[in-house]
């Protein structure tokens, strides 16, 4: 039975958070709002949750593209090579906000991850996520959770993803309503930025 924590946006409460990163660092899978959708997520290193999420998804760990959650830029490049000014230019204008970018990834990355070239990076425009990072000292490896449903991409409504999700997870954070549109995701790590995929993020508003 997966622990379902309700948690506020503008003030999120400090004894809730801790309640979440102890599940973390325990091992524990945290489903969580973004500003978003929901996201599924783990501590980037333990090495056991993320294969519980791997297998969730139903794919082999090392073809993951799971992204990393940040708290701030500061915390990107602990994981990233270094930047060029205009890329990093770009990540100042757009973060936080809607926006996966995949960069370049440097040595510090989690084992499991050591053969990838590149990493996907998030910081949400959203406290619960940042917050939780923040406390929990490290990035949140976090992929979508999607809805079987052909119509409704994604689920929004945190009571029906408890429902759906209870024996799968260890905690469902309420965070309100989610949104139903993904991050759009653009590719930095080459000579020019590619867009993968139009997602909430306005495109022209960064560049």
């Amino acid at each position: 039975m997966a622990e379902f924590i309700k948690l506020y946006d503008e003030n999120p409460n400090p004894r809730e958070i801790k309640k979440v990163v102890d599940i973390l660092r325990n091992g524990g899978l945290v489903i969580y709002p973004t500003d978003t959708v929901y996201g599924l997520g783990c501590d980037i290193t333990n090495t056991k949750a993320l294969e519980r999420i791997a297998r969730i998804k139903g794919i082999k760990l090392e073809k993951a593209n799971f992204s990393f959650i940040c708290n701030d830029l500061s915390h990107i490049s602990d994981y990233i090579r270094q930047i060029d000014t205009r890329t990093y230019k770009i990540l100042k204008k757009a973060l936080p906000g809607p926006y996966t970018f995949i960069l370049p990834g440097n040595n510090n990355l989690p084992k499991v991850f050591k053969k990838k070239k590149t990493v996907g990076i998030r910081v949400p425009d959203n406290n619960i996520a940042r917050t939780i990072v923040q406390e929990l000292g490290n990035p949140i490896v976090s992929t979508s959770i999607y809805d079987e449903d052909d119509i409704i991409e994604y689920t929004t409504d945190p009571e029906l993803i408890l429902e759906k999700w209870d024996n799968l997870v260890d905690a469902v954070i309420d965070g309100g309503y989610g949104d139903n549109i993904a991050s759009t995701i653009i590719d930095l790590s080459g000579d020019e930025p590619e867009i993968i995929r139009e997602g909430k993020g306005d495109v022209e508003s960064i560049f």
